[in-house]
């Protein structure tokens, strides 16, 4: 039967609509099928009506393994799972050249006569065997001798059974055939009585599934391979998102000085689909000169590695802070240690320090949006000092520069996440800068936040997302 898909007219996913309208049109077509089979009593001992009951037999097998396929396709699989099925389909599709094409042509019928010893194959079995038809069939000693050593026992199992007991044949097994191709056989069979109630033959008929059975091991290996994965995902994300709960400050209490302490305020935004973890970080920190290191980056990637990385940062960072290096040279020194580290890593980050006796704010960046100074219902971006993105290259320099604060004044420190959602949208900056009469008018950091949150909480974001904001107290 020819494919409906055409080179004209390219195939399309299937709606889920139209795939319960096949479930239900499959169950249908069953019934009709069941309605129609024949009983063991009126195909006694009419052999064209014993082979039309087995045929209805493999019709409801097919028909129930059709209604497993449109089920698992109802379901749907991921495009990472679509592709570790590739191999597998491409090895399936492959191998359709040798398939006749229709389900007659995949089954053939046998009967053996235990009385005279004559054996009866139809020519769709030889083919299915790859046997030539001038060797002549089979007989039941002969039939062992060309199937898989650890299927044997079940084959004699089920002849056995057959001739003695009288019980029908229903079961599987592979062989290998004499141009050294594998199939899989689903061999079904009934034994035929004499008038004194002694089995005189048995009839079978046997049925091609190898292409069946590859297809469902691969949807099954694909499947089980999803939920490895799955698994494997799942216990990462937990693992980075522990980690990053473990490394960052929380965000509140954060350490003040006197007079002139900070009012500082932290928020954290996932991504949108709420499942990346990311090597976004903030960070704050008293230092023993007096001075408040402020602090906020991102490593690129997602995952464990890239929170393990983040950690490693966040480590040195804090270390060098409280040792008393300034912006700029530990900015050098963060770069040098990523360079040097095992696996490659890039980052951005501003890291600030903040010295309350002089209201001075000595900062540096590194590939990072610039920190955001509102002041008198104003907002602007302070000037950039030189630096590039730590690990992007070696031996760079990072400049620092200072600012002179006033009571009231507003800083913004963010990640690029922020303002840099998944979809194109007016610059994220100006978003920012607009918010300055409602920082105006709140009565703490807590409240800027909240109202940065409401104006970008809810856009789609690509990765984590990370503001402070650090208002200078009178």
């Amino acid at each position: 039967m020819p494919s409906h898909v055409f080179a004209d007219r390219p195939a399309q996913p299937p709606e889920r609509g139209d795939v319960d309208a096949l479930i239900t049109r499959t169950r249908r077509l069953r019934g009709d099928v069941d309605a129609v089979r024949p009983d063991g009593a009126s195909t006694e001992d009419d052999p064209q009506g014993r082979w039309r009951r087995a045929l209805c037999d493999l019709a409801l097998h097919h028909l129930d393994d059709l209604g497993a396929h449109l089920g698992q396709l109802k379901e749907g699989l991921s495009q990472e799972a679509a592709d570790a099925f590739a191999d597998e389909l491409a090895g399936y599709e492959a191998d359709g050249a040798a398939r006749t094409g229709s389900l007659l042509g995949r089954v053939g019928r046998a009967e053996w006569n235990l009385l005279t010893d004559e054996v009866s194959w139809s020519d769709e079995l030889y083919r299915i065997l790859g046997r030539d038809p001038r060797s002549g069939p089979m007989s039941l000693d002969e039939m062992p001798s060309v199937v898989f050593v650890e299927d044997q026992p079940l084959l004699t199992t089920m002849v056995t059974d057959c001739l003695v007991d009288g019980r029908p044949i229903d079961g599987e097994f592979r062989l290998v055939r004499p141009d050294g191709r594998v199939r899989t056989v689903h061999m079904m069979g009934e034994p035929v009585l004499d008038a004194a109630g002694y089995t005189a033959s048995m009839w079978a008929v046997l049925r091609d599934v190898s292409e069946l059975r590859r297809s469902q091991r691969a949807v099954r290996e694909t499947r089980d391979w999803l939920q490895r994965q799955q698994h494997v995902e799942r216990t990462e994300r937990r693992l980075a998102a522990a980690m990053q709960e473990a490394v960052l400050p929380p965000r509140t209490g954060f350490p003040a000085g006197g007079a002139a302490s900070l009012d500082i305020a932290v928020h954290y935004l996932p991504s949108s689909n709420g499942t990346l973890v990311g090597g976004d970080w903030y960070d704050t920190l008293q230092l023993p000169s007096g001075e408040t290191l402020l602090g906020v980056g991102e490593m690129t990637g997602h995952g464990v590695s890239t929170t393990s990385a983040m950690a490693m940062l966040l480590g040195a960072l804090r270390g060098m802070a409280v040792a008393g290096i300034r912006p700029g040279p530990l900015m050098t020194h963060l770069n040098q240690l990523l360079e040097a580290s095992a696996q490659p890593a890039l980052g951005s980050a501003v890291c600030c320090s903040y010295a309350p006796s002089t209201r001075t704010l000595s900062w540096a960046q590194a590939g990072h949006p610039a920190p955001l100074l509102f002041r008198d219902g104003t907002g602007q971006a302070l000037d950039a000092p030189d630096g590039v993105l730590l690990g992007a290259t070696g031996g760079a320099v990072y400049e620092q520069a200072e600012v002179a604060l006033q009571p009231g004044d507003l800083l913004v420190l963010h990640t690029d996440g922020l303002t840099r959602p998944s979809a194109a949208s007016e610059v994220g900056a100006d978003r920012l800068t607009a918010l300055a009469a409602r920082f105006a008018r709140a009565e703490d950091a807590s409240e800027c936040v909240r109202a940065m949150v409401e104006e970008f909480g809810a856009q789609e974001r690509k990765g984590d997302a990370c503001v402070m904001v650090a208002r200078v107290k009178g």
